[in-house]
């Protein structure tokens, strides 16, 4: 059931609206518009329709993400990602034919949805399907194999839709060293940088598959280059890195986040805001517009959202002053979710719900968030309402 949009996303776009929201980032999902091979459900497509005009109507411009992490079954029993010869193939039909059924009601398109994530956490940390860890060369050739999807997506939306505007969201991360001056803790956080950060950038920009992604690839990355209208940001938090010989699996590095900085809930992330501002430095010599895709953190009680988006809102701010070509920013996330293996745990929304009762209540994050939304700024007198410790950091 999950938030239940499939037969009420209406009623959230109402509270979106009352909030003074004008965007809105979501999925459509594979395995319903095409639930078996060569299948496709017209009555999905007309109900997701109906979602995207709904946004319209209420004067909310939809980002559709075609692929967020999941697949039809029909598909990972072919090999997913990891089918060199079918997998471009398959994601270039599905959307092909998502496009000429919504292209006119939507112009700003995510193809995938952070294929570094996807790939190391299926194949290296183990956390999400198919649960391996250490496998370092499927990974890389599932993110290769990603990109060349995103790059085959591109053209297929550019040809049958005039207006659209093509990207991909990537997860951007901070890796520091535990040790300041430590030599081999500096050597891995720089490989866990390029490898996880840098690598998709580079691979996207030039058409060329940077050395720690090559592992013996025969795929040309020439493709590539020219396939990104817009590029996006998934930001939540940095981590310090030690070099440890036992850690064969994760290229032999640990991580962890800052001892005794603040956490969030589950020691899920610290809050290190200057990290963004480093990555739309990096993401501006692309010269391309910049969205900021996901930025949030998971916080039941809501003690740590409300400081935590000024001080992220404040270092967009300051990439806008710096003149980088910041086109929007999509909190992370509007309602509390089902995030995955860690299940209704985690509580990223601005607006709480109860799962078993579909009840929502509008945090104070939320709040504070419409505030910012309909006043185009960010103030003294919000931060002292609702973050008040963050007065000397946010007005100094």
């Amino acid at each position: 059931l999950a938030c239940d949009w499939w037969r009420n996303a209406e009623g959230d776009f109402d509270r979106m609206a009352e909030m003074g929201l004008n965007a809105h980032r979501m999925s459509v999902e594979w395995s319903r518009i095409e639930p078996t091979e060569g299948r496709f459900d017209s009555y999905a497509l007309d109900r997701y329709r109906a979602m995207l005009l709904g946004l319209r109507k209420r004067g909310i411009e939809p980002m559709v993400t075609l692929h967020h992490f999941t697949n039809p079954v029909w598909f990972e029993q072919q090999g997913g990602w990891t089918n060199r010869e079918a997998c471009v193939r398959l994601f270039a039909r599905y959307v092909q034919r998502v496009v000429t059924a919504l292209g006119d009601v939507c112009d700003l398109w995510c193809t995938i949805n952070e294929p570094n994530v996807y790939a190391m956490q299926g194949w290296v940390s183990g956390s999400s399907p198919p649960g391996r860890t250490g496998d370092f060369d499927t990974a890389f050739g599932v993110v290769r194999n990603l990109l060349l999807g995103h790059a085959a997506a591109y053209h297929v939306l550019h040809n049958t839709a005039r207006n659209a505007r093509v990207g991909l969201a990537h997860h951007m991360r901070g890796f520091e060293p535990l040790r300041d001056g430590h030599l081999l803790d500096g050597a891995t956080a720089t490989y866990y940088d390029a490898a996880f950060n840098q690598g998709i950038v580079s691979s996207l920009a030039n058409g060329v598959w940077p050395l720690v992604m090559r592992s013996g690839s025969s795929a040309s990355a020439g493709v590539l280059r020219g396939t990104l209208d817009w590029i996006g940001l998934n930001y939540y938090t940095r981590e310090r890195v030690k070099f440890d010989m036992r850690s064969r699996s994760s290229f032999y590095g640990q991580r962890i986040l800052t001892p005794s900085a603040p956490t969030s809930d589950f020691a899920y992330s610290e809050n290190y805001p200057r990290g963004m501002l480093k990555f739309l430095t990096r993401l501006s010599r692309l010269k391309i517009p910049i969205y900021i895709t996901e930025n949030g953190v998971p916080d039941a009680v809501d003690r740590m959202r409300p400081g935590f988006l000024m001080e992220h809102l404040k270092q967009l701010w300051l990439g806008i002053q710096f003149c980088y070509d910041i086109h929007g920013y999509y909190h992370w996330s509007f309602i509390d979710n089902f995030e995955w293996s860690e299940g209704w745990r985690m509580k990223f929304g601005l607006v709480a719900m109860d799962p078993h009762t579909q009840v929502r209540s509008l945090r104070e994050s939320g709040m504070l968030y419409s505030d910012i939304v309909k006043s185009g700024s960010l103030t003294s007198a919000q931060a002292e309402r609702y973050a008040p410790a963050e007065m000397p950091i946010l007005f100094p």
